[in-house]
């Protein structure tokens, strides 16, 4: 069976259950593995008392998770990192980011599609911990132990995330603002007793000056004017079950070939419709399949 076309005019519509159920049919090696369970981050509201929680930077790079024998991305996919990289990470599970700097997340995602372990980028890029996925205690217990991992292993590449507490809501605010002043992207506040868990609950969340999200792209809508012939937006369904189309932000090379179906996008947006949709929204970055 013929997995759906996506031409940029009179791309497939196609529901969303139909693409998963299409997209199964793929070999075994085309597709990654089960995507693994992961702690997500909910949206900070400003104002808000952080008592309680640990602080931390929010680095914009590509999330992956270390169960001690193998890097694999939040979708599933194995990274290709070189040996002598993997056998300075510890044999416990981590999760964290994959980061080059500020501002290069492009980089990043650029270095590992590569898939090449004898890339030299390798030897720029850092490992970012912020969790031990299954370990016992409260977040705080855990960063410690991060912490002490970080420093045994003595290597430049593995750092451990700081995590600091804030006294109140103005000082936060005044942290987020240093933060995206540098060219950092904002915050992470973790409850620091919260027990090790995954999904998206009230222990984490995320302070940015500009809220991002995550949507499926279902649909390809037609341009006009200037983008006649090419795709004008792609219509996209957001975790909460919200369809609608996101046009700004697509470079011109993604509407002559856009995102097929089933592709998951990040993108922005600034409140709410009187509808209730993602006002302003806009694309920020496509994932890559297994990404």
């Amino acid at each position: 069976m013929d997995l759906p076309h996506h031409p940029a005019l009179g791309a497939s519509l196609l529901p969303l259950a139909a693409w998963t159920a299409l997209t199964a049919l793929a070999p075994p090696a085309a597709r990654a593995e089960s995507a693994p369970d992961l702690l997500l981050a909910r949206d900070w509201t400003a104002g808000r008392s952080p008592q309680g929680f640990l602080v931390s930077e929010k680095f914009d790079g590509v999330r992956a998770l270390w169960d001690g024998r193998r890097l694999r991305f939040r979708g599933g996919g194995v990274v290709a990192a070189p040996d002598w990289f993997l056998a300075r990470l510890p044999r416990q599970a981590l999760d964290g980011e994959l980061w080059l700097g500020h501002g290069r997340f492009d980089e990043v995602s650029a270095l590992l599609r590569r898939g090449d372990p004898q890339d030299p980028g390798w030897r720029a890029l850092q490992y970012r911990v912020f969790e031990l996925p299954g370990a016992p205690g409260g977040f705080a217990q855990r960063a410690e132990q991060i912490e002490a991992l970080v420093a045994a292993a003595a290597w430049p590449q593995l750092v451990a995330v700081a995590q600091r507490p804030v006294t109140d809501a103005a000082a936060l605010q005044q942290q987020l603002d240093a933060v995206v002043a540098a060219g950092g992207e904002g915050l992470v506040l973790h409850l620091a007793d919260a027990p090790y868990q995954t999904g998206r609950s009230e222990v984490l969340f995320k302070f940015k000056p500009v809220q991002d999200a995550e949507a499926v792209v279902i649909g390809h809508a037609p341009g006009h004017g200037k983008y006649a012939g090419l795709v004008g937006a792609l219509r996209v369904r957001n975790e909460a079950g919200q369809v609608f189309l996101l046009g700004s932000g697509l470079k011109d090379a993604q509407r002559r070939d856009p995102p097929p179906l089933g592709t998951r996008v990040t993108y922005s947006w600034r409140g709410l419709t009187a509808t209730g949709l993602p006002r302003f929204a806009t694309l920020l970055r496509v994932r890559e399949p297994g990404f």
